[in-house]
């Protein structure tokens, strides 16, 4: 038999002595031959060694940029201003009533905007729209953001003939927009809670570690974090005497935000909770919370300065722009390390386990 060249690389045999069952000896192969079942034959390759996931991502993240964080920020704050324009109009504060009802309008506009960058092409959002599926957030959160921002224009209009006078050149639709106000104003506050805290369900429906786990606290983050971006955002622009709806509205989202923040991340295992707390996402929103917490308290006491009610009311919008991103942070930075995916499950399935919870897909298919 001929030798291959790669032969000379090899170690010699060994002399074995080994019997066959019936007493004889096994003849030897000679050295440097190649057995015939390949045990002899050099390996090419190096040898690998498999190790764990850990060091590895384990999910991928969702390939969400700036504006989605813009989108969610903007989709809050429109969803606030239409609760606050509608108790403007209902105890007759004009001012806060118009405010309320641009704000509203050109947050959702610059949100969709912002949502169809991120999108890439225009068609993609309108193809979101050709089902309705109501167990799916992002489904449901498409039309409730078109119903939104369709009312919005109406209301936007009316307020914008209003304030100069009647002299944009509406023609006969001026009396069709006057009669469609009140069933507008209706639809709008109907739909603004939702717009402003579905985000968070999209978020929690997701596989992202982080989000993932704060799902059954992220809605109610959400809506408490819009509650300071309409409210501060109506201080700002609304006299003292008609803001009070809004100081209230804002005191209210502080608590709501600050308990919503520390009960979602008590919910969580340390490490899914871990990114909302270290880094540049625990920076954002730990500087949200400072914020907010400020704000709240220039909302309470400083109602009869204008100037104290400017400054506050940026402090709450800040607050919550952080809040939004830096939860957007946190969730993209939580996929990184696949321990926040790996030892969360274990300590899920060892508690289900020590619960007598041993009958069920989970528990039993380890």
């Amino acid at each position: 038999m001929s030798i291959s060249e790669f032969d000379s690389d090899r170690p010699p045999l060994q002399p074995r002595k080994a019997r066959f069952a019936g007493g004889g000896r096994r003849r030897r192969k000679p050295a440097g031959q190649v057995g015939a079942d390949g045990s002899r034959e050099m390996a090419l390759v190096d040898d690998v060694q498999f190790d764990s996931y850990y060091g590895r991502q384990v999910v991928k993240a969702p390939p969400w940029r700036g504006p989605i964080a813009v989108y969610l920020f903007l989709g809050g704050l429109a969803g606030g201003s239409s609760l606050l324009a509608f108790g403007g109009q209902l105890t007759n504060r004009p001012a806060l009533r118009r405010n309320g009802r641009l704000l509203a309008l050109g947050a959702v506009g610059v949100g969709t905007l912002s949502l169809i960058e991120d999108l890439g092409r225009p068609e993609r959002f309108l193809n979101m729209m050709r089902t309705v599926k109501i167990s799916s957030p992002m489904s449901l959160g498409t039309w409730i953001l078109a119903s939104f921002g369709t009312i919005s224009g109406v209301l936007g209009a009316v307020e914008v003939d209003r304030l100069t006078g009647e002299k944009v050149p509406l023609g006969a639709l001026r009396p069709l927009l006057k009669g469609m106000e009140g069933p507008a104003s209706i639809g709008q506050v109907a739909l603004g809670p939702g717009l402003a805290a579905y985000t968070g369900a999209l978020l929690g429906d997701t596989a992202v570690p982080t989000w993932s786990a704060g799902r059954h606290h992220m809605s109610y983050l959400f809506a408490s974090s819009a509650s300071l971006a309409s409210g501060g955002a109506a201080m700002i622009t609304s006299p003292v005497d008609q803001a009070r709806p809004a100081r209230v509205l804002a005191a209210a989202g502080v608590i709501g935000d600050v308990l919503s923040m520390r009960a979602m991340k008590e919910s969580m295992h340390p490490l899914e909770a871990e990114p909302l707390e270290e880094g540049k996402p625990g920076q954002m929103l730990e500087w949200a919370e400072r914020l907010a917490i400020g704000g709240g308290v220039l909302a309470v006491l400083g109602g009869r300065s204008r100037a104290l009610s400017v400054i506050g009311g940026a402090a709450l919008v800040a607050a919550s722009a952080l809040t939004r991103f830096g939860v957007l942070e946190a969730g993209l930075e939580s996929v990184k390390d696949p321990r926040r995916v790996i030892e969360p499950q274990k300590a899920r399935l060892a508690a289900r386990r020590a619960a007598g919870i041993n009958d069920d897909s989970i528990t039993t298919s380890l």
